[in-house]
């Protein structure tokens, strides 16, 4: 089932370095609709339950002190075919093979330091962003 909704978090990297704003600005520019955000830090247990599908690869240990050194921001943001176009927005997971001006072109440092999570699915769209968010804390 295609919603018009879809989740995102701007990883540790992104906040250290500065570019929560620049990043709210490309996706808002890029029509999508912020209908629920907050700043929150992960606990470990957090990280593991929310990167299970990642248990068995070699980077998971990695992966989850990267996503708890430091806060996140945590988004549910609504356009048509939202999860699509957000990944066409983020680009790919390696930076290096991102397209020009995709986020991750414009401001990860690496595959391990990608600055953005977008949903794979509609599914995990629904699923994610009730991991992070409340009915009532979505608009």
């Amino acid at each position: 089932m295609r919603t018009d909704r879809t989740f995102t978090m701007l990883k540790p990297d992104s906040v250290e370095k500065g570019h929560v704003g620049a990043i709210l600005e490309k996706i808002t520019a890029s029509g999508f609709r912020i209908v629920a955000m907050k700043l929150t830090q992960m606990t470990t247990a957090d990280a593991k339950e929310f990167y299970a599908i990642h248990k068995e690869r070699p980077f998971f240990g990695e992966l989850v002190e990267y996503m708890t050194r430091g806060p996140i921001v945590a988004a549910i943001l609504e356009k048509d075919n939202a999860v699509e176009d957000f990944r066409t927005l983020i680009g790919a997971t390696n930076p290096a093979d991102a397209a020009e001006g995709t986020i991750r072109k414009m401001y990860a440092a690496s595959i391990g330091e990608n600055a953005v999570h977008g949903s794979d699915s509609d599914e995990n769209a629904a699923i994610e962003g009730a991991f992070h968010f409340a009915g009532r804390e979505m608009f």
